[in-house]
């Protein structure tokens, strides 16, 4: 089963300006959309079993980086 990619720009390629603009001028916005990023790639490697966790782990995992999208998804449309 292919991995499919979560990073905002895809996850929101019609906002893909303003996650720029915030990346650059915002720094608290930055920090959260670094940690997403390596959450994501975190992510990717369980799912591919790269790195071997629970299901648990791997589902604790994805609730956090779901949070994390809704906080950067609210930063971003505001």
């Amino acid at each position: 089963m292919p991995v499919i990619h979560h990073d905002l720009v895809h996850e929101f390629p019609e906002h893909k300006e303003r996650i720029h603009d915030l990346k650059t001028s915002n720094a608290h916005f930055r920090k959260l959309f670094e940690r997403y990023h390596d959450l994501t790639k975190e992510v990717e490697n369980m799912e591919t079993e790269v790195t071997p966790v629970t299901t648990q782990t791997e589902e604790e995992a994805k609730l956090k980086r779901l949070h994390l999208k809704d906080e950067l998804y609210r930063m971003i449309t505001q």
